[in-house]
């Protein structure tokens, strides 16, 4: 392990000698990779491209960012800079850095969209993106190259799993009832929270080494915090709020996203709208911190946010008259 480390860090010193030019452009790039870029994108698609395609966007991104948040705190490893004073930290950050976040999210992402088009140019475009975001974090002092490759692969497996039981598990919920559809996605999320405090339980004992607090203090970034409990919740609510949004949604007669042009910014106008009430203004009552009743506002109003997204939004454009109903999830 420890020979990969140093030979990671020989080669991110390499990349970081090639020029300052490149920071912007890597910057860019990275941006493409983080949860608030897919935030934006993931109710553009949704609410005016297709609400099929956006489901299954939401749905994998949630899904990988669960998969990572517990792949962080089991492999444990370290941020480039953590290890040493000679990477620059150009994008710190305070989680474990194996497997990277950027490079699984843009193989599940942009792999979905890719495979949901099923056109050359389309996987062309998306495979582009995934080297970039991921080279990316090289280059920035994010990431060690074993941090990226994983990423990659723990993408592919998601995107592969997508795209094969997509329509089986489809058409079994279809044959359940609205209530069974909600009750089986409170189990899933339940599951994906026992998972991961199982894992983070694996570290509750976990002390960072004090040569990394050091180097990242050192670098001017913030102290490591990497095992946080909260991204668990994040996860597993904004999963049941999309999944509850959806079926809901669908019962009451669907979602046509096409339209006017006009219409379709004032549909994103007005759900982006909502989104920053749920998220910024419940972010600003619900108290936060560690314990049962944080995390349980947390996965209500990450809920509440994907419900929005999913449902809540479509109910109030249909209701406007800015967009029609017609079973298209």
């Amino acid at each position: 392990m420890q020979t990969l480390i140093d030979n990671g860090v020989a080669f991110i010193v390499a990349l970081q000698a090639m020029g300052d030019w490149l920071i912007f452009p890597m910057k860019l790039f990275s941006n493409l990779g983080t949860e608030e870029f897919y935030f934006l994108v993931l109710p553009l698609i949704y609410w005016c491209v297709d609400s099929a395609l956006g489901l299954r966007v939401g749905l994998i991104l949630v899904t990988s960012n669960m998969l990572n948040t517990m792949g962080k705190v089991l492999f444990a490893g370290p941020r480039p800079y953590w290890v040493s004073s000679h990477v620059r930290a150009l994008w710190p950050e305070t989680s474990f850095g194996i497997p990277s976040g950027h490079a699984q999210h843009a193989v599940s992402v942009w792999g979905i969209i890719a495979a949901y088009y099923k056109k050359t140019w389309v996987w062309v475009a998306a495979l582009a993106l995934i080297f970039l975001i991921g080279f990316s974090r090289l280059y920035l002092g994010s990431h060690f190259p074993q941090d990226v490759l994983l990423g990659w692969c723990i993408g592919g497996l998601l995107l592969w799993a997508f795209t094969r039981l997509w329509e089986p598990i489809a058409e079994w919920l279809r044959t359940k009832t609205l209530y069974h559809q909600i009750f089986i996605a409170f189990i899933v999320s339940m599951i994906f929270i026992v998972l991961g405090l199982g894992a983070a339980a694996l570290r509750s004992n976990y002390q960072v080494p004090q040569d990394w607090i050091n180097n990242a203090l050192l670098a001017g970034t913030e102290q490591p915090n990497p095992v946080d409990r909260s991204g668990i919740f994040t996860s597993a609510g904004t999963f049941f709020g999309l999944a509850v949004g959806a079926a809901w949604i669908l019962s009451i007669g669907g979602y046509q996203a096409s339209g006017p042009i006009p219409k379709r910014v004032l549909r994103y106008i007005v759900g982006l709208i909502g989104v920053l009430i749920f998220w910024k203004g419940l972010g600003a009552i619900f108290p936060t911190g560690d314990g049962f009743i944080f995390y349980a506002l947390r996965y209500i109003r990450y809920g509440l946010i994907g419900w929005w997204v999913a449902g809540g939004a479509l109910w109030i454009f249909v209701r406007f008259k800015l967009a029609e109903r017609v079973n298209s999830i």
